[in-house]
């Protein structure tokens, strides 16, 4: 019963500040809908389709897949939604628990900064406890929502995937290419998957600096030490292919990028991290993203020799 029980703003900033586990699954309830300002406050961990279903009961267009579960997993990637817009686009404001418990209420004109680092911060600045929704640009989203182009090249199992964004006018070369590399790593190329993603201007650590062809690239990988090794320098190489056709890389899925490539498409990680010290001193709030690009920028080069 305890598990259907919702969360309470300030029960969470007791856990938060005392550093009391919590389910973080509790925090699932709409909590407001202001139709004469066309927004909706929903907690962090509520489901898209129980938002879709609240605005448009019954419309089966709504129940348009997401990139994300839930719209709290959305605002920490800062994910592009049905209609490839990003989830910044649709938040009037959110409020959060910060490391040390105090909650806070941020939004483009109250705590901007913060408003910017949190959206697309990977919880790193705080613990969302509430998002209050544009409903007219979720809307749009809907009316507007696409599935991804897939094309299938190969039949054969894929085990591996990789996200680039591509200028939309460099897709085709870039495609090209890449079937052409794989072939040439002895790695088949299995498919093909292609949406289109908008830019947008407010988040900090921002991936859709432009418009871009979101391209997913599943990868059939073979078993063994030497396959393993051709793959990573496979997926080195279509990153540097995008960068070098004027695109980029998902930073909260593509580990396989370097310190360079990294700071080529996302020259503020550094300032980000940064950022996340000076709010979270005692570093209360990391996961596995944020200790590997904390590693990545941190880690010594190391000299490569070559036996005579």
């Amino acid at each position: 019963m305890l598990a259907t029980t919702p969360m309470s703003a300030l029960e969470l900033c007791d856990a938060i500040k005392t550093g009391k586990p919590f389910d973080a699954s509790r925090l699932n309830r709409i909590l407001g809908l202001d139709a004469m300002h066309g927004l909706l406050e929903v907690q962090a961990a509520t489901p898209w389709p129980a938002i879709a279903a609240e605005l448009r009961p019954g419309d089966a267009r709504a129940n348009v897949p997401t990139t994300m579960a839930t719209v709290g997993e959305s605002i920490g990637r800062n994910a592009a939604g049905p209609d490839g817009t990003p989830a910044v686009n649709h938040v009037a404001s959110l409020t959060v628990v910060m490391s040390d418990g105090e909650l806070r209420r941020v939004s483009r004109q109250r705590h901007r900064e913060l408003f910017a680092l949190i959206v697309g911060g990977h919880g790193l600045f705080g613990t969302v406890y509430s998002v209050t929704l544009r409903i007219a640009t979720l809307a749009r989203a809907v009316e507007r929502s696409m599935r991804p182009q897939e094309l299938t090249l190969r039949k054969c199992r894929a085990n591996r995937t990789l996200e680039l964004l591509i200028p939309p006018e460099a897709l085709d070369a870039f495609v090209t290419q890449t079937d052409t590399r794989c072939s040439d790593w002895r790695i088949p190329l299995q498919s093909v998957a292609v949406r289109q993603t908008a830019r947008e201007d407010d988040s900090y650590l921002r991936w859709a600096r432009r418009d871009y062809a979101e391209v997913k690239l599943a990868l059939a990988e073979p078993v063994g030490l030497g396959a393993a090794v051709r793959g990573t320098q496979l997926r080195h190489e279509l990153i540097d292919a995008a960068i070098e056709a004027g695109g980029s890389f998902h930073i909260a899925c593509t580990a396989d990028a370097t310190r360079e490539q990294t700071e080529a498409c996302y020259p503020q990680l550094k300032s980000f991290l940064a950022e996340k010290r000076r709010f979270d001193p005692h570093e209360r709030l990391v996961n596995g993203w944020y200790l590997h690009q904390r590693a990545l920028l941190t880690r010594p080069n190391c000299e490569v020799r070559w036996a005579s």
